[in-house]
């Protein structure tokens, strides 16, 4: 109620009319829409709840602008007004609408201060081992294609098939018997193989092929099997994990082919990454969520922060200060930013040192001279490096590979504490003189209390994805695919700038830091 005396209107109906048009809307506006989705990730509500909020509540009638007697709308209203912002490229429209409100209000401004981070989220299915994962995937396959042409299924398909394929793979227990698991394997890619040939076949509809399932089962059969035919006699085999695709490229679900499996600090997901980027400027002023980015679970955090900056200088949102943490800088951010952007980026670097060669006390990239001129290194012995490489690196990002002879390696007394490899002399990697010499820089910068204190303020934005984790339920996305999970994640975002303007006004002060009552506890020497 208050953000509707404070705000008025945000959403108005001339901003989705590209979405609707003239003809086609439903009973309830797509303004009242738009907000009554933000109100539903503001209180974590599904779809039919939201619908009972909008008969049954008056302080959800009175945000909206409806009478009470208003009968409502059926919930499936909600499902398709997300369809049509996603069909028409909308989705970040809800909160760029607040913003520029908020904008106007003096609440939200450029020349600021933001920061940014991530969390993972889980895909809205079930992780499957590789066994189950292929008998579920042809299994939703041949479910697709009985609801779209079940006539010509029908046709060919073995009565085995549908005791085979008939339940869920996690409807039944599987062999325990290693053998006989890999015979049901053999014979689930088998059954995959017979169901593509037969889809691509002259006498199927040509239409076949276009089924999302079955292009599915096409790329996971790819990735996951080898074929070989010798005589007429077919061999499969599984790939091993050598022979498999790289992470950003291996489905993970049938029911959802955008998701991904990832790991971070040794805890696994299958999902997606949202970044949240937050305003925090003023001391007097709401910290507020100014843009939302969404990717599979593998990408790098290193390649969202261009488009960041685009989408905020878009916004006429642009910092001159961004916070970051280790996971987003890089050597070619921290020079193009404030040259391409004017935007100086705050954000520490790694250190030159792994922690095995921390703890072995061994030679870091700091113990080595570089000579740029002649292109080579100098070891802590004084011995050169034979080879000097320029290329990229496993992210795209221009670097050079310097390697010592096995020969020079060899001998070394202190060998130990370079390198454990048997086989080969030592290897560095390092950026380009200009990007080396500003990582060696900043290395010594954030040592010193003044840079300390200055990215102090980046860690306010834990707390903002707490919030939203708690308030929405953002770490489970609700929807499949990477399109619809990103157009949770704005809903979400959006619903807690509300509450967040809401408790300013209200001038409810920020929470503190929670301590645990062991870390408080005197005790005495």
């Amino acid at each position: 109620m208050r953000i509707r005396d404070q705000l008025g209107s945000v959403f108005s109906d001339e901003e989705f009319r590209e979405a609707f048009g003239e003809r086609g809307r439903p009973g309830i506006s797509p303004g009242q829409l738009a907000l009554l989705s933000v109100l539903q990730y503001a209180e974590n509500l599904t779809d039919r709840q939201t619908a009972h909020a909008v008969r049954a509540r008056i302080d959800v009638k009175y945000l909206l602008g409806m009478e009470l007697t208003d009968p409502g709308f059926d919930f499936t209203v909600l499902t398709g007004f997300r369809q049509r912002l996603l069909d028409h490229g909308l989705e970040e429209r809800v909160l760029d609408l607040l913003l520029e409100r908020l904008a106007g209000q003096g609440l939200v401004s450029a020349g600021g201060r933001q920061r940014t981070d991530s969390t993972h989220v889980l895909a809205a299915v079930r992780r499957l081992n590789r066994l189950e994962f292929i008998g579920e995937t042809l299994r939703a396959c041949l479910e697709a294609l009985a609801a779209a042409s079940p006539q010509w299924l029908a046709s060919w398909i073995e009565p085995a098939w549908q005791e085979r394929y008939g339940a869920r793979t996690d409807a039944y227990r599987l062999p325990s018997d290693r053998s006989e698991r890999d015979r049901l394997a053999q014979q689930i890619a088998a059954d995959g193989y017979r169901l593509l040939e037969a889809v691509h076949a002259l006498a199927a509809p040509v239409w076949l092929p276009e089924i999302p399932a079955v292009s599915v089962l096409r790329t996971v059969w790819i990735q996951q099997f080898t074929r070989t035919v010798t005589d007429r006699v077919q061999t499969v085999c599984w790939r091993g994990k050598e022979d498999l695709p790289a992470g950003r490229a291996l489905i993970a679900s049938p029911y959802d082919a955008e998701a991904r499996y990832s790991q971070k600090r040794g805890s696994p997901w299958t999902g997606y990454k949202v970044h949240l980027s937050e305003d925090c400027s003023g001391a007097g002023q709401p910290h507020l969520i100014t843009h939302v980015v969404t990717t599979d679970a593998t990408s790098n955090d290193a390649t969202v922060v261009d488009a960041v900056h685009d989408a905020l200088t878009a916004k006429g949102l642009k910092p001159a200060e961004h916070l970051l943490d280790s996971g987003y800088s890089s050597a070619e951010l921290l020079l193009t930013a404030p040259a391409d952007r004017d935007i100086s980026v705050i954000a520490p670097v790694r250190p030159n040192s792994t922690p095995q060669q921390v703890r072995a006390a061994g030679f870091g990239r700091s113990a080595f001279t570089i000579d740029w001129q002649d292109k080579k290194a100098i070891c802590p012995s004084g011995q050169d490096s034979r080879y000097w490489t320029a290329g990229l690196d496993n992210n795209g990002r221009h670097a050079i590979r310097i390697r010592f002879a096995t020969t020079t390696c060899a001998p070394c007394p202190v060998r130990d504490q370079c390198t454990r490899s048997t086989q080969y002399g030592r290897q560095l990697t390092v950026r380009p003189q200009e990007q080396d010499a500003l990582l060696e820089r900043v290395r010594i910068e954030q040592t010193t209390e003044a840079w300390k204190e200055r990215y102090a303020a980046r860690a306010g934005i834990e707390g903002t994805i707490h919030q939203v984790v708690a308030v929405s339920g953002m770490r489970r996305t609700r929807y499949r695919g990477l399109a619809k999970t990103h157009l949770g994640h704005v809903l979400a975002a959006t619903a807690v700038n509300l509450i967040r303007l809401d408790a300013w006004w209200n001038d409810t002060p920020l929470a503190r830091t929670r301590t645990s009552r062991l870390a408080t506890l005197e005790l005495t020497a």
